[in-house]
Order: C-alpha cells, then structure tokens, then sequence
C-alpha cells in the first residue's frame, strides 16, 4: 500500500506543550510523516524547529495541523500558505539485488527487502545477509542465515521457506529438558524451539543466531554464536566453554 508525506510551507505559527512549552512564529516547512511523525524545520541547520514522534493522533485540515501524545501537542497554525502538497514516501534501504519483476533495485530495511516501484516485499531474519545470487526459480535474491547451521534460501518463503529447512534440520532433535518430550521448530513470532507436549509443557527456548556445535552439561544444545558460545537456555547456569 502507497504511502505519503504531507508538506505545507507558509508562514506559520507553532506552539508545543509539553517538556519544552514554546511559540514560533516564520516562514518554515511543515512535514507530516507517514508515522505520525511531524517536523516544522525553518531556515536553519537539519535540527527542525517543533517537532513530535510517531503522535498518537495528527490532524491536517486547510489552515492548522495538530498533533498529540500524550499529554504532548504540537499545533501548526497557517497563517499563510506558499505550497502544499502529498508526496509518496517508503522505507529507504541499502540496494540489494534487482527485481526480477520489473528490474527495479530492491533494498532492505532493517528485515525487510522490498521493490518500491512495484511493491512487493519479502521478510528475511535481522542476521541475513543478502547473497548476490539469484534464485534459479523466481529470479529473486537468495540470502543466508544461520539457525542451529547456515542456510542459503530465497527471498521468496513460497519458493524456499527459510523455516521449512530449519524445520527439516532441528525438528525433534532435541529433548524437553522438564518432561523429555520432543523439542519442535516453531514460527510464533520468530522461530523456536518448543515442547511438542504444549500446552501441558510450555517448554520453549528462541532459536539462538549461531550453529549448533555441542551439548551442555544440562543437557540441552550448545550455539556458536556472534556473542560467544552459549547454551538453548540463555539462563542456564552449566554454561560450558567447552
């Protein structure tokens, strides 16, 4: 779905209350944002005037913009206008790859690779990296990530789902370390390791970013990972490093 930045220029004034209660007054350029967010900047510098973050309520009508957080407001009061005008705007990301659909450069953001010409988008786990390969199927980037070992999939979870070779590796692997049911790959927000006897067990650790690469004294798996060697259960006390 398209999104836009609201800009009004003119000469206005603001008022905010809140921490720093001020009025303004001059000639500034109004920004709303897609968020929530809006900025009144004036001739000076990046820092912008008046601002408030992602507010909970923003209302723009032909001579004032208001909004609130909280017990936080901002007012934009036009007293006359030079321009205004609704531009479309997305998350800007670092190019990834071509779009295979209409060759437009994909980018990422944060766990999202997405096109902004045509709009699709494709999640990928926060540790991905983006491969220079393509996909033999779909065309689509391929990405690596690790899960218990390193795995090199498609962007596209219809064409090869991340989870499902996750799943094939690690699926009852494990034991439950409190009934010694099977530990199973679980997607519930991010991928898991979960007792298979839930919800009479509701034994469940996040699969750590690292490879598999041992046993614990307790029992459960050991992870390699970016922060060191550690084991299922970050609080496990018989931490080895082994």
């Amino acid at each position: 779905m398209p999104t836009s930045t609201h800009v009004i220029a003119g000469r206005c004034t603001t008022e905010f209350d809140g921490s720093r209660d001020r009025t303004q007054r001059g000639d500034v350029l109004v920004v709303i944002k897609p968020d929530g967010t809006v900025l009144v900047h004036d001739a000076a510098g990046y820092q912008p005037v008046a601002w408030l973050t992602r507010a909970d309520t923003v209302t723009v009508s032909p001579d004032a913009v208001t909004a609130q957080d909280g017990d936080q407001s901002l007012s934009v009061t036009v007293h006359e206008e030079y321009a205004r005008n609704r531009y479309r705007t997305n998350d800007a990301g670092v190019p990834v790859g071509t779009c295979p659909a209409c060759e437009s450069s994909l980018v990422r953001s944060g766990g999202t690779v997405s096109c902004p010409d045509c709009e699709d988008s494709y999640s990928v786990p926060a540790d991905a990296t983006i491969l220079d390969e393509q996909c033999s199927d779909c065309g689509l980037p391929r990405f690596r990530a690790k899960r218990g070992d390193v795995f090199e999939v498609c962007l596209d979870y219809d064409c090869e789902s991340f989870d499902d070779r996750v799943r094939a590796a690690f699926d009852r692997e494990f034991d439950c370390p409190d009934c010694g049911d099977d530990l199973r790959v679980l997607r519930r927000g991010g991928l898991l390791l979960g007792c298979d006897a839930y919800p009479d067990c509701e034994t469940g650790f996040s699969f750590p970013v690292g490879r598999h690469d041992g046993t614990c004294d307790c029992g459960l798996p050991t992870f390699e990972t970016p922060t060191g060697r550690r084991c299922l259960d970050s609080s496990c006390e018989k931490a080895t490093a082994q």
